[in-house]
């Protein structure tokens, strides 16, 4: 088993009905890349509020935007086409969002990312987009708002700034209950941090990915960098193997609002050989074993993000997955959870 040799590129589905402040939220991620090279494929160019979109409205159209992203107006049945073209080693892209049309079926287009055989992406979550101030009304006119919640991987209620304290909780409430278990972030403007969509990358860099000890900056021993007044982020490091039953069992339960989880593990005797990169948005899960480096420390190395996470509880959790028993006595069945989640061309 072996990790595909590139870097996959995370593809995010960023959706919402008409005016909710979908494109408002991809333009402040375009100004904000931070040298993060974002491929956006989009219905239409008009909205997007870049100079050098003169061929608005153009269908099978690509153009820079001069900050190292890409931006492509396609038609939904192109999806494919488009993703092989953006993925090619020679863009370089970090993450592709794509901006649902304000009518479109997300499920969708998650369910085309999910079945496509493309090795050079992998599925980086639907972000439903909500406008706080007509919510209800939206509901009343659009009754498959429910339905798109359900699916969200992270929810942006936006334009928080136009409803009172007592409106906004009550809609925070009522989207707790249609989404159970997935983080809803509060923004204005569509101002939503990078970092909850994509790894950015340090501003000295120019080329490659995001390095580990840069999604993990430590913060002191307690190991907690709130990167957002709204959301938290935690790092967690092991030097116990973990066990792979116990960890199946947090995953499969881990908690509200743990929006996304990343980084590697060490299973030890249950496959001393390998180490498995995990990716998880959402309720999706994906692990990628990898051979260990010759040199390599073998541990665990994990970064979870989310809304209103017990970063303390979180902890303990994870401690309580470290492996306790003799390591000879490694359970020959316990990687089969694991497994599940490792795709078939990579087994």
């Amino acid at each position: 088993m072996s990790l595909p040799s590139k870097q996959q590129i995370p593809v995010v589905v960023l959706a919402g009905f008409l005016g909710s402040g979908k494109t408002t939220v991809l333009n402040h991620l375009l100004r904000h890349s931070g040298g993060t090279r974002i491929g956006a494929i989009v219905n239409d160019f008009g909205a997007i509020e870049i100079d050098a979109m003169t061929i608005a409205g153009q269908v099978d159209s690509t153009v820079s935007l001069g900050n190292g992203c890409l931006c492509c107006a396609v038609d939904a049945s192109e999806l494919d086409v488009f993703l092989e073209r953006l993925t090619r080693p020679t863009t370089r892209l970090d993450v592709i969002v794509i901006e649902a049309s304000g009518l479109a079926e997300p499920q969708e287009l998650v369910r085309m990312i999910l079945a496509s055989e493309n090795p050079r992406i992998v599925y980086g979550g639907l972000v439903e987009v909500v406008d706080a101030a007509e919510f209800d009304a939206t509901r009343l006119r659009h009754p498959e708002l429910d339905r798109h919640l359900a699916i969200a991987d992270l929810v942006v209620l936006n334009k928080a700034d136009r409803v009172g304290e007592a409106e906004l909780g009550r809609t925070r409430d009522t989207l707790a209950g249609l989404c159970e278990g997935t983080a809803v972030i509060p923004a204005s403007y569509g101002r939503v941090a990078p970092e909850l969509f994509f790894d950015c990358r340090p501003k000295a860099e120019t080329v490659g990915q995001l390095s580990f000890e840069d999604l993990c900056a430590d913060d002191g021993d307690d190991h907690r960098d709130h990167l957002h007044t709204e959301y938290e982020s935690l790092s967690f490091t092991a030097e116990e193997p973990m066990d792979p039953r116990r960890l199946m069992g947090f995953l499969d339960g881990r908690p509200v609002g743990l929006y996304r989880i990343k980084g590697h593990v060490h299973f030890g005797a249950a496959d001393p050989h390998n180490r498995y990169a995990v990716h998880a948005v959402g309720r999706f899960l994906r692990f990628y074993p990898q051979p260990w480096g010759r040199a390599e420390e073998r541990l665990s190395r994990l970064v979870f993000i989310g809304s209103g996470i017990d970063t303390g509880r979180l902890r303990q959790e994870l401690a309580d997955c470290r492996e306790t028993t003799p390591q000879d006595a490694a359970d020959e069945h316990g990687m089969w959870g694991v497994l599940r989640y490792v795709r078939d061309q990579e087994a």
